[in-house]
């Protein structure tokens, strides 16, 4: 019998009732795994290793990049099915021999990569650059005499301090044991304690407005990478942390556009964004190529509008109602089904452009009835039905349950694609699913492992969806589908897609479902882009855009091979032949690499991807002359999007070009270059965001 609890172990619920104690949350009990990815993925667990003291600054505090990279850590590990456990030391000093040792697999923090700590361990893609601040009291004196600075254990300050030993005022270590905060340093300064400290401009930038009594000045002239580190034998954890920055950046900068916009915010910056997903009907990938139904009808909207198109594909686990509301995107354009509860959302619908049917289907081997005289209801009997909870599908089941005197079970498999849903009915995973009829008319082309059983009810509309304040924006959709529906160049759009079945088996039964090949030299690229800290998906996209995946491809200007670099820029790398696939690859990642050293180092992660692409496009030179010119025009010239890319396509205009320094460019290449490489990653990256979400259904 258990004991009874003690009052120790109980406490007063409500109206005074004795209500136990919530279960403790057992501690962590940690181990030693000196392993790859693989490893760490069978242990279900992602070990990120802080100094203690970081709990305290890890907390929320507005600019602050410590809780930042501690919420993109634990993203990361919540990505790859990992339960993020944080493991603390006493002190920095500890956090290279813990993760040497296997006592954690990565540091994520504000964590400075140095010649001997780059020595012992890996580091990732560079997060940040920022300069190194001595702070000291403005009343200080100014002596020349040497200076005692308050460090923690184990800090890199210390190598700078040992740098500057032949300066005029030499500066002395003074370590502190224990764990100790950056406010602690600061006040011990501020108070006396201590004459002097050291940290990050990143840091200083929030900090540093608490203790007006303090100053900085630069420490050295160079900036200082920040970066994550992880064990030198774990390349595919390092792979997999530059893929996940690259992307959480890039994604990050989208979301920071977000705006609840009208037709003429959209007309000012000549940009439609949509909000779509990843799927035959609407948007998919082949062979680099950028297609779909819904795609092609609103390039041209956008064409006719002198718009430029971007593509936004959140999550198969987003609902696209609440994307649109919080302003990530103009108009949803996803084969979305016309429904009251959509409505109740907030979403206007466009007039319809296509009606379909929603189909009941199971496996192709699963002996059914016939269909003609058993309604749906009865077939579902006792059945379960598997359908993602944000669809259509889901309202629609749910209504027939409550209508229907017949039990069914419905499955809500959360971020689930109609394709997902297909193959596990294919498989016998589930025993139905439910999907649009013009979906499975395309999927009928080329698989023959499911059936139709019945549909749940009549024809229903498909249409665009946009906010109830975006009256003009509603009237210029509807403008354009009353002006094309079908008209020659609707008809013929339609048709490419749902009724030419040897195009359909070609370019939608070949469209990319994962991102397991996206060329014929992904191998190449990994080996070279993973070691140059570069996404390889990025390089794959750069890639098809200049060559079409091609290695014999030779421009008018004499660019070879893949990656088109010219003959000469190749020599200058020791690189010859080009048409060599590998050297083709390896020339273009090194290239890109010295372009890429040309940008100032505080250009944000980001926009220092796009800076490169520009400049590998059009030459430096250009992108330094539209720079300047984008700062005279009041724009950000740190900025590509919108600033940048503006001032580009003025420098073929000859009141512009003929005050650069170095003349006129096309400035439509670079604009569309940069524009085309970024819409195919993020289409490769909603694939493989697709496929994460298949692994952990």
């Amino acid at each position: 019998m258990q004991s009874a609890a003690t009052p120790a172990e109980q406490q007063l619920g409500e109206e005074g009732h004795i209500a136990p104690e919530e279960p403790l949350i057992p501690e962590f009990e940690n181990y030693i795994e000196r392993g790859d990815l693989d490893a760490i993925a069978e242990r279900e667990t992602l070990r990120l290793l802080a100094p203690r003291g970081l709990e305290e600054e890890s907390l929320p505090r507005d600019g602050l990049p410590t809780g930042e990279w501690r919420a993109l850590a634990e993203k990361f590990a919540n990505e790859r099915g990992l339960s993020p456990q944080w493991v603390y030391v006493d002190n920095f000093a500890q956090l290279i021999p813990a993760l040497i040792e296997g006592r954690g697999d990565l540091i994520a923090i504000n964590f400075s990569r140095t010649p001997e700590r780059a020595r012992q361990v890996t580091f990732t893609r560079p997060l940040e650059y920022v300069q190194e601040l001595l702070i000291t009291r403005r009343d200080g004196s100014k002596s020349d005499a040497p200076l005692e600075v308050a460090l923690r254990k184990g800090s890199a300050f210390a190598e700078t301090l040992n740098q500057r030993a032949d300066t005029e005022r030499p500066l002395t270590p003074k370590y502190l044991e224990g764990p100790v905060t950056q406010d602690e340093l600061l006040g011990g300064v501020a108070s006396g304690e201590f004459a002097a400290t050291v940290i990050d401009s990143n840091l200083a930038d929030v900090l540093l407005a608490d203790y007006p009594a303090l100053q900085a000045e630069d420490l050295r002239d160079k900036r200082r990478a920040i970066a994550w580190a992880v064990r030198r034998d774990a390349p595919k954890l390092e792979r997999a942390l530059n893929e996940y920055f690259t992307r959480e950046h890039l994604e990050a900068a989208q979301r920071r556009g977000s705006a609840l916009r009208d037709w003429d915010q959209i007309r000012e910056t000549r940009t439609l964004r949509v909000l779509t997903r990843n799927h035959p009907a609407s948007y998919f990938m082949w062979r680099g190529e950028l297609m779909g139904f819904d795609y092609d009808l609103l390039q041209r909207f956008a064409r006719d509008h002198g718009l430029r198109l971007s593509m936004v594909v959140p999550g198969p686990d987003v609902d696209l109602a609440e994307a649109l509301a919080a302003g990530l995107g103009d108009v949803i354009a996803a084969s979305m089904t016309v429904t009251e509860s959509r409505k109740q959302q907030g979403l206007v619908f466009t007039r319809p452009y296509m009606q379909v049917t929603e189909q009941l289907i199971t496996a192709a081997d699963n002996t059914v009835e016939s269909t003609e005289a058993i309604p749906v209801t009865q077939q579902l009997s006792g059945q379960s039905v598997a359908v993602n909870p944000l669809s259509s599908f889901y309202t629609s089941l749910t209504a027939l349950a409550a209508a229907s005197e017949v039990p069914m079970e419905i499955l809500p498999i959360a971020g689930a694609t109609t394709e997902q849903l297909i193959d596990g009915v294919a498989t016998g995973r589930y025993d139905y699913t439910v999907a649009d009829s013009h979906l499975l008319e395309i999927e009928q082309t080329y698989r023959d492992d499911f059936q139709v059983i019945g549909d749940l009810g009549g024809e229903r509309d498909i249409a665009w969806a946009v906010r109830k304040d975006q009256p003009a924006l509603l009237e210029e959709l509807n403008g354009f589908l009353n002006k094309y529906y079908r008209g020659l160049f609707f008809n013929v759009t339609y048709n490419k897609y749902f009724r030419e079945e040897k195009r359909i088996k070609q370019k939608l039964g070949e469209r990319l479902r994962n991102t397991s090949t996206l060329s014929p030299y992904d191998p190449v690229v990994r080996k070279h882009a993973v070691p140059a800290d570069r996404d390889w998906r990025m390089i794959v996209s750069q890639m098809y855009q200049e060559s079409r995946f091609n290695p014999r491809a030779k421009s008018f200007a004499g660019a070879r091979g893949l990656m088109q670099v010219m003959p000469r820029t190749a020599r200058q790398m020791g690189i010859s032949d080009l048409y060599q696939p590998e050297n083709g690859i390896r020339a273009g990642i090194s290239y890109l690499g010295w372009l890429e050293e040309r940008f100032p180092t505080s250009l944000a992660f980001d926009q220092k991807i796009y800076f490169t692409l520009a400049a590998y496009n059009a030459g430096h030179g250009h992108v330094r002359d539209a720079r300047v010119l984008a700062e005279q025009l009041g724009k950000d010239p740190d900025r590509w999007f919108d600033n940048v890319e503006d001032a580009m396509l003025l420098l073929s205009q000859p009141e512009y070009y003929k005050k650069a320094r170095f003349g006129y460019v096309r400035g439509r290449e670079p604009v569309n270059y940069v524009r085309e490489i970024r819409d195919r990653y993020f289409g490769y990256v909603s694939v493989a965001r697709n496929e994460r979400m298949a692994e952990q259904q």
